[in-house]
């Protein structure tokens, strides 16, 4: 029988019938592992329902207590993240090396939320006039919605999650569709942590769940992360109904290669970044730029180091990379081996056909290589989110970085060199959010901020870090004038904070 796996409502799994669901798929087989609960207008309405009960006894709880929760949620992740990463990989298909390290990540950033008296304080002028002191208060916003993509099905929500309940406020979040699970289970371990029934609910589904919660009046804000198209789509709706709201993109990564650098190095990284977790990372380096003449010994040392990975189930400890998600998406990606054909790219590795070390039927694609990639061709300008690596050609610094300025996406970037000025220069004249100098996936620690710029971002706000704490608070200020009145009254016992 296909498990069920539905909701979660007010502190507990939906209990009601599904007009509709979807499946959820073993990657790695290609078989339906189980059937995943749709929501309608009801169930979302019944989740921000469940949200708006509890916010003020949430909103109401200290500091004190809300960090409490958060610190006990993090001890329950710690014990039980390899549990969390193994359901992470039988929906995702991403090897459980993988997915330990996403976990890896999430947990900072809960440990970054666990700061939120020190991250939530205002500020304070006495005596700004005559007897008046002004203060600033940073408020919760009230119920806001989560909307997570497929790539990072754990590490993602615990960007926003945490930081959401360490202001305040109270949750509805929605995950892929496609693998639903780790969200779940998240939902589970906070409410067995001690947070309140209705402060965190869970809601699965499709566009009929994201509209949902774009258009509901009691959702306050919303954040998003997930490709370009849509990202437009939830900010201009979220917006148009009165919501804050921060929306991440796609992304477009491009990785330069100067002539100074070290090639081996490079090439570590050009495919440990373009090929972990299947390329489906909006962080991964899709475009390697080689300024000439390096181009040609960098191709042949990728090369060599392609042959080498081994794909396949990504529960068995061999493998280093695992399937696609879904088979529609396997098919999407890939179709772009034949549009980089046609398109007069090089195919240096063909990953079609790749012999993967599980199921017949799993969503294989192995590791794709193209040379002489240019600017009009589809493989360049298109998301292709899986394992296709470009190589594209420039022949200085200058035409690298024209590039990659001329490109609509501007989420991450990477240069490789030994030069400090060069670096230096690059890092001030790129046009990307997020730059790694010598480092190929500049995800920035929890108490930086995430998020690119140009089309991989809508709103103002990047994801986490005080960004985060700021997207998810409103602030207050207050003028006072108080009459002069002593405090009368004797206690000896040692303040408490409760």
């Amino acid at each position: 029988m296909t498990d069920r796996i539905s909701h979660w409502i007010d502190g507990k799994t939906f209990d009601g019938v599904a007009q509709r669901s979807g499946d959820v798929f073993d990657p790695a087989t290609g078989e339906v592992a189980a059937k995943v609960d749709f929501a309608g207008q009801a169930e979302v309405d019944r989740a921000v329902a469940a949200a708006s009960a509890a916010l003020p006894g949430w909103r109401g709880t200290s500091l004190a207590g809300r960090t409490r929760i958060l610190f006990a949620f993090r001890e329950l992740l710690v014990a039980r993240k390899d549990e969390l990463a193994k359901i992470v990989t039988s929906e995702h298909g991403k090897v459980e090396s993988d997915a330990a390290g996403e976990i890896a990540r999430a947990i900072e950033n809960v440990e970054y939320a666990c700061g939120a008296a020190q991250l939530l304080k205002g500020g304070f002028s006495e005596n700004a006039s005559t007897g008046v002191d002004v203060y600033s208060i940073a408020q919760p916003l009230g119920v806001v919605g989560v909307i997570s993509p497929f790539n990072f099905p754990a590490m993602v929500p615990l960007w926003f999650v945490p930081n959401a309940l360490a202001c305040g406020n109270t949750v509805v979040l929605k995950p892929s569709e496609k693998d639903p699970s780790a969200a779940n289970f998240i939902a589970e371990l906070f409410a067995e942590a001690g947070l309140p029934a209705g402060v965190l609910n869970v809601l699965h589904g499709d566009k009929v769940a994201v509209d949902g919660l774009l258009e509901h009046r009691d959702v306050k804000a919303i954040s998003f992360v997930g490709s370009t198209p849509i990202a437009r789509y939830v900010y201009e709706t979220g917006t148009r109904n009165g919501k804050r709201v921060q929306a991440l993109g796609g992304a477009k990564n491009h990785m330069v290669v100067l002539p100074d650098a070290d090639l081996d190095l490079a090439a570590d990284a050009a495919v440990s970044a373009g090929f972990g977790s299947a390329g489906e990372r909006c962080m991964a380096v899709s475009v390697v730029v080689a300024v000439d003449p390096v181009g040609d010994e960098l191709v042949a040392k990728i090369t060599e180091r392609m042959s080498k990975l081994r794909v396949g189930d990504g529960r068995k400890p061999t493998s280093e990379m695992g399937p696609l998600v879904t088979k529609a998406h396997h098919t999407r990606v890939e179709s772009y081996v034949d549009v980089g054909v046609a398109a007069g790219a090089s195919l240096v590795v063909d990953g079609r056909g790749v012999e993967a070390d599980g199921g017949q039927d799993g969503f294989w694609l192995g590791p794709t290589l193209f040379d002489h990639v240019r600017p009009e061709m589809p493989i360049y300008t298109d998301e292709i989110f899986g394992p296709v690596l470009s190589v594209a050609r420039a022949d200085s610094y200058e035409a690298a970085l024209e590039l990659i300025n001329a490109n609509p996406y501007g989420n991450g970037t990477a240069i490789f060199t030994g030069d400090g000025a060069a670096a230096r220069r690059f890092q001030n004249e790129v046009e990307v959010g997020m730059v790694g100098v010598n480092v190929p996936i500049p995800v920035p620690v929890a108490y930086y901020s995430f998020g690119g710029w140009k089309d991989s971002l809508f709103g103002d706000s990047h994801a986490y870090g005080p960004e985060g704490f700021h997207f998810f608070t409103r602030t207050k200020v207050v003028t006072s004038r108080w009459p002069d009145r002593s405090h009368a009254g004797v206690n000896l016992g040692f303040p408490k904070n409760s």
